[in-house]
């Protein structure tokens, strides 16, 4: 093992014992370059995954997909209230080094981080929710182009390979590895955008029982934006029709102020 890695797994055991590993954000809360980040740990994770059996392709990134990387990251990660999405983990999953802890995350967080937070206003935090949720329509379009194009290359590689002579030995099985990675974002993507929608929905609810206001409706329409685009993630529609990459609401969404009273199910810690 090269001297860098083997003090790169130092490091990162420094960083699991002190502070965590949530990976450093920039301007913008765009992902900063970082040596432990983008070389150590995954180099670790890697091995880690080889050693279980996991694919691991030694391909370079295309465009496409390191677009797609960048942008499926912002919905990995919460910059705008710290550690609701668990930061930590996201980062030991994104480099391998575990593997699917998203699924475990529970959808209370965000409005516990909303109710500790101290407003001047009790209707700020409905504002609050309602901006989140705007940001993240925003985004989402170009988020879903990419994963369209992604889709494209893996479909591309697998003409190539069963069609180029000179093909290297191994190039169905780095293809076969790559599409497996690829699908394994795409699937993390979809998780991390139906915890978003459950995280929001929660905090609606609450805070109608705990501070009801009519800004409510601001939030429950916004959802109501934001369910398709849930819906059509969790079928693998990525690549959609309809111009400008935009979703259409498909059907109306009944409104909280129109339905029976809220019984909410207990949140199973698990």
């Amino acid at each position: 093992m090269k001297d860098w890695l083997v003090g790169g797994a130092l490091a990162a055991a420094a960083c699991l014992l002190l502070s965590g590993c949530a990976r450093p954000t920039g301007d913008f809360g765009r992902a900063a370059p970082s040596v432990l980040h983008d070389r150590v740990m995954p180099a670790l994770g890697d091995a880690r995954a080889a050693a279980n059996g996991e694919p691991v392709s030694s391909f370079n990134r295309t465009d496409q997909e390191r677009e797609m990387h960048d942008r499926v990251w912002r919905f990995l990660v919460a910059p705008h209230a710290h550690d609701w999405f668990y930061d930590t983990a996201v980062e030991l999953q994104r480099t391998r080094i575990a593997s699917n802890l998203d699924v475990q995350f529970i959808a209370d967080r965000y409005y516990s981080t909303l109710r500790s937070t101290q407003y001047q206003s009790s209707r700020v935090r409905y504002r609050k929710v309602s901006n989140d949720i705007s940001i993240d329509i925003a985004t989402i379009p170009a988020t879903f182009a990419a994963i369209c194009a992604v889709i494209e290359v893996d479909r591309q590689r697998a003409i190539a390979a069963s069609n180029v002579e000179l093909a290297a030995a191994d190039a169905s099985g780095q293809v076969a590895a790559r599409k497996w990675e690829n699908d394994q974002k795409i699937d993390w993507f979809t998780r991390a955008l139906t915890y978003r929608y459950q995280s929001y929905s929660v905090a609606l609810e609450r805070l109608l029982v705990e501070t009801p206001h009519e800004e409510a409706r601001v939030v429950d329409a916004e959802l109501a934006r934001l369910q398709p685009y849930v819906s059509r993630a969790r079928a693998g529609d990525f690549c959609l029709a309809g111009g400008a990459g935009l979703v259409f609401k498909d059907s109306a969404i009944s409104s909280r102020y129109e339905t029976a009273p809220f019984t909410p199910e207990p949140l199973v810690r698990k």
